[in-house]
């Protein structure tokens, strides 16, 4: 699969700055749902990129400084537990995308989403489902976002061993489960999800 499908059509008709946009952590119980809108060089290669989750730990830190390192423009966008429990994880996820289009130095002048669908952009956009494997954008954009949220939870496994967050990365796994019945909750956890409301209501 041609990774430059769709950039190179947009390349072709005049659309110099394409970004791709993903998010990470709509599924954790605690921190923030991270985006990232990444607009790469026309010239950009980079041999094994692809969706994030596919690499590994090592390889994504590679990835992310070389990107970090040849993008034109990163943006970021975060939304917190609070957020998160007020509006729903979906609603969040969008909020955190209008954020990180907002906070990149370089306007888009359309832009590729993993799976979502934005109404409010400015500019054009194109949801593609499975995105991160089938533009490098996207994927590009998937390894900044997941670098970035993994990186928060190694800071607060640091300042609790006890809950795994090394291992698990704040997903709902049996052990992170565990931990949270023994040690109870710490600041960060979303409340509407389960199982943390229904802790929460007993």
């Amino acid at each position: 699969m041609d990774l430059y499908q769709y950039e190179k059509q947009l390349w072709n008709n005049g659309i110099d700055y394409v970004a791709g946009m993903d998010e990470v952590g709509r599924g954790p119980l605690i921190g923030p749902v991270v985006t990232a809108c990444v607009i790469l060089p026309k010239d950009f290669v980079l041999e094994g990129l692809t969706d994030s989750k596919k690499l590994s730990e090592k390889k994504r830190e590679e990835f992310y400084d070389y990107i970090v390192e040849h993008a034109l423009s990163i943006g970021i966008g975060m939304m917190d537990e609070k957020v998160i429990d007020e509006v729903n994880i979906y609603e969040a996820t969008k909020l955190a995308m209008y954020q990180a289009v907002a906070n990149s130095k370089i306007k888009p002048q359309h832009i590729l989403i993993d799976a979502m669908k934005l109404e409010k952009l400015e500019m054009p956009s194109t949801s593609i489902i499975k995105g991160d494997a089938k533009s490098i954008s996207i994927a590009a954009a998937s390894v900044i976002a997941k670098v970035t949220r993994d990186r928060m939870m190694m800071e607060l496994d640091k300042n609790y061993p006890m809950y795994g967050f090394k291992s698990h990365k704040g997903y709902p796994t049996k052990k992170h489960i565990e931990a949270i019945e023994k040690y109870g909750l710490i600041d960060g956890y979303r409340k509407t999800f389960k199982p943390i409301s229904e802790m929460i209501k007993k």
